[in-house]
């Protein structure tokens, strides 16, 4: 997420995306690249090749393990049956033919009995505090045993960042006496929710607030412990928490997952953002804060709370940038940073069964020329006994993944001792390498990769990889994994663990689709040739597999949409198998300056709970209609609700995505 992001506000800490977090590589010692071998790479790929793959079921059980049973074999996946929509942006939604789109939650609602309704001229950090949260990402769906016939279930959401000049008035902005206290509300907007949702017979989804469930985590109050390796670690010690062990918190969460024992995961990506000051030179953080561009300082929190100004806790920093596990059915248990995973800005925490009951967590560095993860348990996941789960995440190895040219490739583990990974390189334990992560990726050689977001296992034992661009990269730093120079439009990559195991060492890949406009030559896209006019895509972020193992693609072009593709963010179908391999079916499209994420299916495909974030945000002025830069009292649109209903702001929203009269969403 947080892709090409908007221009940079002065007005307020944690304003707009104050710039490209993304878009800013940090300058480091990079891993050798394939340019020699260009050549060989056009000879051996086979582009949009059929596959009947087979193999071990990937992707997690709805709630708890019953048993490590795998899927049966799966050759191929359903076609897509649904009639593509028009590719074009204006302000509001549109979605495919015989579907419907409802509004579940927006940004304000209530998820509690006793919390008074979204009043945009009346917020406070106590309704925020019970009221969803700002940008919603990442969507979980935890069935429930159903009531009176009807289903239900936990509804677990990221709330990625806020967006200050599209949440508050200008005079509030202005006033340098509300400084903390929007600064406050931002960050109580920040974190996740936990909802109990419930279908009617109608067949349309409902909060229910009465729900013990019911939960909000916030980046300002929540009270999280620190588990694994690094637990304890002196690194991880401020003057706040001399243990190591405790913090308040989490930041910048995007993409997730949720376990096969039903833990929700949120994983925290731009971190840096939230800190600032000035770190001493002589700091032995200085390298590490240096290969996480910290601080940057833009959100200005280090003038209001001394945890975010390194200059007094320098340590702080260290305490984020991790996969944190929540149990939704304990609401009053503390969260848990799962340090084990690695330190990095995560994007995403899919995951998998090896063909031993294992559990492999994979997760992209969503950065330009960063890395891809998995992280493999030691332990088998307790199908029977859920609780013998709840610490499973303590113990394992993490490895990153090295692309080579001729389709083959290595997961090497990041362990203390092992190969560089040595107190003469830095690394005096196994918390300092999780700790510092990307610089012991950087000592392995890892493939730096066009920013690796999210990672889909498929229950035919592939992964899906989006890799969403990269604008940075160099014509003598492409490589057969990396194709392109100046990549504005990204590309999916297919891995396949070696012997349909994901506890493999080894994998093959291949790139499944090059994104951008195909009847454009300067884009080098490929794609299927019977592609239509509305089945391309740039930009791939957020992947989902549905329950007719069919795989879709949420895209997030931020500012640059106008470049990239002009056009608005959407949902595609893409066809993985056979001879529709490569094809792309445009389903929904997003209101203009809003990115799609977070595409979740309940289990029997009849709904999909879709993200929508920051709406009217991204690019504005080059929306031709408007051409200007939106905020609060000049909105571009005020999606979801029609611009003539309602003088609130544009607001994130999660739709509810069914088939009308019932059936697979998508046909």
């Amino acid at each position: 997420m947080y892709a090409d992001a908007s221009e940079r506000q002065e007005d307020l800490p944690l304003d707009n995306k104050p710039c490209d977090p993304d878009d800013t590589p940090v300058s480091r010692p990079m891993a050798p690249t394939f340019a020699e071998l260009v050549a060989k790479r056009l000879a051996r790929r086979q582009v949009l090749k059929g596959i009947a793959a087979t193999g071990l079921a990937a992707g997690p059980l709805p709630l708890a393990v019953a048993s490590h049973a795998r899927s049966q074999e799966i050759s191929a996946t359903a076609p897509f049956s649904f009639s593509e929509i028009a590719r074009g942006v204006d302000e509001t939604h549109h979605i495919a033919p015989d579907h419907q789109a409802d509004v579940l939650l927006k940004w304000g609602d209530p998820i509690f009995e006793d919390t008074l309704e979204f009043d945009p001229l009346n917020q406070t950090v106590a309704r925020q505090l019970r009221q969803f949260g700002y940008n919603n990402d990442f969507i979980g769906f935890i069935p429930l045993p159903g009531r009176n016939g009807n289903p239900r279930g936990l509804l677990c959401v990221n709330h990625e960042y806020a967006q200050g000049k599209h949440m508050f008035p200008k005079a509030w902005r202005d006033d340098p006496g509300k400084a903390k206290q929007l600064a406050e509300i931002a960050l109580a907007a920040h974190g996740g929710a936990i909802v109990e949702i419930h279908q009617h017979v109608d067949g349309t989804w409902k909060v229910d607030k009465t729900s013990p469930y019911n939960r909000r985590i916030s980046a300002l109050e929540t009270r999280m412990t620190i588990k694994g390796p690094a637990a304890g670690h002196p690194r991880l010690k401020t003057n706040a928490d001399p243990t190591g062990t405790k913090v308040i918190g989490t930041l910048s969460n995007c993409a997730g997952g949720i376990t096969p024992w039903g833990t929700y995961l949120m994983a925290e990506e731009n971190f840096n953002f939230y800190f600032s000051g000035t770190l001493d030179p002589a700091s032995p953080e200085a390298e590490n804060f240096h290969r996480l561009g910290l601080p940057r300082g833009e959100h200005g929190l280090g003038d209001l709370f001394d945890r975010f100004n390194v200059a007094k806790e320098p340590n702080e920093a260290n305490r984020f940038g991790w996969v944190v596990e929540v149990d939704p059915f304990k609401p009053d248990a503390a969260p848990k940073k799962r340090t084990a995973l690695g330190r990095f800005k995560h994007e995403g925490c899919e995951n998998a069964l090896t063909v031993d009951g294992r559990l492999v967590i994979y997760s992209g560095d969503d950065q330009k020329y960063e890395h891809l993860y998995k992280f493999v348990s030691t332990a088998k996941v307790d199908g029977e006994i859920r609780e013998n789960n709840a610490d499973l995440l303590d113990d394992g190895t993490l490895f990153v993944a090295k692309f080579d040219d001729d389709g083959t490739g290595t997961w090497i583990p990041l362990t203390f001792g092992e190969g560089p990974l040595t107190p003469e390189n830095g690394f005096l334990s196994q918390a300092d390498i999780l700790i510092d992560t990307r610089l012991a990726a950087g000592k392995v050689q890892a493939t730096p990769l066009d920013r690796p977001e999210d990672v889909e296992p498929h229950p035919s034992g592939r992964v899906f990889v989006a890799l969403t661009n990269n604008n940075k990269r160099r014509a003598d730093e492409i490589d057969a994994i990396n194709p392109r120079a100046a990549n504005l439009w990204g590309q999916i990559v297919e891995l396949t663990p070696e012997r349909n195991d994901h506890a493999a060492d080894r994998f093959t890949w291949e790139l499944l689709v090059t994104c951008g406009n195909p009847n454009d030559p300067e884009t080098e896209a490929e794609w299927n040739e019977n592609i239509s006019q509305n089945g391309w895509f740039v930009c791939p972020d957020n992947l989902a597999v549905d329950p007719q193992h069919r795989l879709w693609v949420a895209t997030d072009q931020g500012k640059n949409w106008n470049r990239a593709s002009g056009n608005a963010d959407g949902l595609w179908g893409l066809d993985i198998d056979g001879a529709a391999r490569g094809t792309g079916h445009l389903f929904f499209r997003a209101p203009v300056g809003a990115e799609v994420c977070g595409p979740r299916f309940t289990p029997d495909g009849e709904t999909l709970f879709l993200a929508v974030q920051h709406p009217g945000a991204d690019g504005t002025e080059n929306y031709q209609p408007f051409n200007r830069k939106a905020s609060f009292e000049d909105p571009v649109t005020r999606w979801p609700a029609a611009n003539s209903q309602t003088s609130h702001p544009p607001r994130p929203a999660v739709l509810a995505i069914r088939k009308r009269g019932g059936g697979p969403v998508g046909g």
